[in-house]
C-alpha cells in the first residue's frame, strides 16, 4: 500500500498565514505561493480532517468552530516546534571566528592564559586576539568582544562585569635610593612620573588626604601607550609609575618594585567589563566566550593596593 507523505507542519504554517492575513491571496504573497496553491493546501487539510475549516466568500473568509480549534492547535504546535529548534540550535557546538580586543598587559597576563581552556571546550571557535591599549570601534565591527577598564560610557553595547582591579603607584629600589622616597603626594612634583600617552589617559593621579579626595597633575620624560612598558621602565629605575595592580603584584612580592603612598590611596579601583553587541541575534560564539570569562574571572570587588 502506497502512503502519501504529508507535510503537516507546512500545512499548518500555510493555514496560520491564511488566518492572519485574512485572505488566500495575501497569505500567498507572504509565503511566496500562488493563491491557487494556498487554496489547494487548505482544501487538502479539510479533506484529511473531513470537516470544513474556512467559509470563503467573495469579500472575506471566516473560520468555522472546527477551523478555530484547528488554528489554535496549529499555533500551539508551531510554537512548540520553534522552541524546540531554538533549544537544539543553542545546544549545538558554536563555531566561527571570534575577534577579541584587550589591553596588552591584561591580555598577556590574564586573558591569554585562559584561551587554552576555552578552545579545548569549544574547538569549533577560532580566537583572533588583539593585544593593544588603544580602543577599537566595536560598532564598526572591529571586534566581537572588547575587554575594558573603568567607567562605562553611554552606548548601545552590552557589558558584563568580569571583576575589579586596583591601581598602585610603584618605583624600583634603585630609583628610590637615587631620587628619594616620596612621603606625601606633593613630593611627586619633584619626581619623574611616567604616564600613559593615549588620549583617554588622565595625567592627574587621584589621592585622599584627611578625608578629602583630590587629583595631582604629575609629569615625566617618558609616556607609553601600554602599562607593561611603564612597568618595565619603573623596573629599570627610570621613574615612578601608576598602573593596574595585576601588572605589579609579582614584582612587589619579589622586591623588584616598591609600593608607594598607600596611605593616600583613595580606593583607586576600576571595574573590568567585557563589551559586545548583544541582542537576540548575537552569535553563540560570543555568548559562550563572555560566559567563560565570567566563570573564570568574576570575583567580589577587592580593595585597592
Amino acid at each position: 500500500m502506497t502512503r502519501t507523505r504529508v507535510d503537516r507542519a507546512g500545512d499548518m504554517e500555510v493555514f496560520d498565514a491564511v488566518v492572519r492575513a485574512g485572505s488566500l491571496s495575501a497569505a500567498g504573497r507572504a509565503l511566496g505561493l500562488t493563491p491557487s496553491a494556498v487554496s489547494r493546501i487548505v482544501s487538502r487539510i479539510e479533506t484529511r480532517l473531513g470537516v470544513r475549516l474556512i467559509v470563503r466568500t467573495t469579500r472575506a473568509l471566516r473560520l468555522t468552530p472546527e477551523g478555530e480549534a484547528y488554528h489554535l492547535a496549529a499555533r500551539r504546535i508551531l510554537g512548540d516546534l520553534a522552541e524546540s529548534e531554538s533549544a537544539i540550535a543553542y545546544q549545538a557546538a558554536p563555531r566561527g571566528r571570534l575577534r577579541v580586543s584587550v589591553g596588552l598587559a591584561y591580555g598577556r597576563l590574564t586573558i591569554v592564559p585562559l584561551l587554552a581552556g576555552f578552545v579545548a571546550r569549544y574547538p569549533g571557535i577560532v580566537v583572533e586576539i588583539n593585544l593593544s591599549d588603544e580602543l577599537v570601534d566595536m560598532l564598526a565591527g572591529q571586534a566581537d568582544v572588547a575587554i575594558r577598564f573603568g567607567p562605562l560610557t553611554d552606548s548601545p553595547l552590552t557589558a558584563r562585569r568580569l571583576g575589579t582591579n586596583g591601581r598602585t603607584i610603584v618605583a624600583s629600589p634603585d630609583y628610590l635610593a637615587r631620587a628619594g622616597t616620596p612621603q606625601v603626594p606633593d613630593d611627586l612634583l619633584a619626581h619623574n612620573c611616567l604616564n600613559f600617552s593615549f588620549r583617554r589617559a588622565d595625567p592627574a593621579w587621584p589621592f585622599r588626604h584627611q578625608g578629602r579626595d583630590y587629583v595631582l597633575s604629575v609629569g615625566g620624560n617618558i609616556e607609553a601607550n601600554n602599562g607593561e612598558t611603564l612597568v618595565q621602565l619603573a623596573q629599570q629605575g627610570v621613574g615612578i609609575a601608576r598602573v593596574g595592580s595585576f601588572h605589579v603584584d609579582d614584582d612587589i612580592a619579589a622586591g623588584r618594585l616598591v609600593r608607594l603612598l598607600d596611605a593616600f590611596n583613595p580606593g583607586d579601583t576600576e571595574d573590568v567589563h567585557a563589551l559586545f553587541v548583544g541582542g537576540a541575534s548575537m552569535p553563540r560564539r560570543i555568548r559562550v566566550f563572555v560566559d567563560y570569562l565570567v566563570e573564570r574571572l568574576h570575583r567580589p570587588a577587592a580593595t585597592a593596593g
